[in-house]
């Protein structure tokens, strides 16, 4: 039977980029397949009372210095997104729309890309159609998927019931039924993956 890892993500948190980054190498090592399930960050927050860090001063400094020891570990590019906060709504439609395609990839891969690596203002829509057409995705397209009444329910559903599960942040990973909150949380992710 193949083991599965849950990735529960949203393109605006840059902890989710490097676990992004990460987690292909720990499936593939262990023979599991990833679930993404895009879902909404901000949404969660509202929910369970959660906040980014980057809104607690000492906190936000602190992290960002963890941030930059984990990508020199991880050898990941890792760029603080001077547009931050971004409005991730259109783009985890995006996700949730792309999901069944063989697009998927390349989509999150330029999301991610463009929040954290090289950074873009992914809130100006003219700016997320130049990261579109880069990978071959036509705007106009997107711009019709993301707001069909399926994609926005699935990315809803997919976010209520994260936080029905106990889910408070992202990235947020499910293996064998147990919860991992956190990038820095891969290790236990991958112990729970042995056989």
């Amino acid at each position: 039977m193949t083991k599965t890892v849950e990735f529960l993500f949203d393109f605006g948190s840059p902890t989710t980029y490097l676990a992004y980054k990460q987690l292909p190498k720990i499936a593939s090592r262990h023979g599991a397949r990833i679930l993404w399930t895009p879902i909404l960050l901000g949404a969660v927050f509202k929910a369970t009372g959660n906040a980014s860090p980057a809104m607690i001063p000492l906190k936000a400094r602190y992290m960002n210095a963890d941030l930059a020891r984990f990508a020199r570990r991880y050898g990941v590019v890792l760029n603080f997104n001077t547009h931050f906060p971004v409005n991730t709504l259109p783009l985890m439609r995006g996700a949730v729309a792309y999901q069944s395609t063989d697009q998927f990839d390349l989509y999150v891969n330029a999301m991610f890309d463009a929040m954290w690596a090289h950074p873009r203002n992914l809130n100006d829509s003219a700016e997320v159609s130049h990261v579109l057409k880069d990978i071959g995705i036509d705007p106009g397209e997107f711009s019709q998927r993301i707001e069909r009444a399926d994609v926005k329910e699935k990315l809803k559903s997919n976010t209520e019931s994260a936080v029905a599960r106990g889910v408070f942040g992202a990235p947020t990973f499910f293996v064998a039924g147990e919860m991992f909150f956190g990038q820095d949380r891969l290790d236990f992710v991958e112990e729970t993956l042995l056989p």
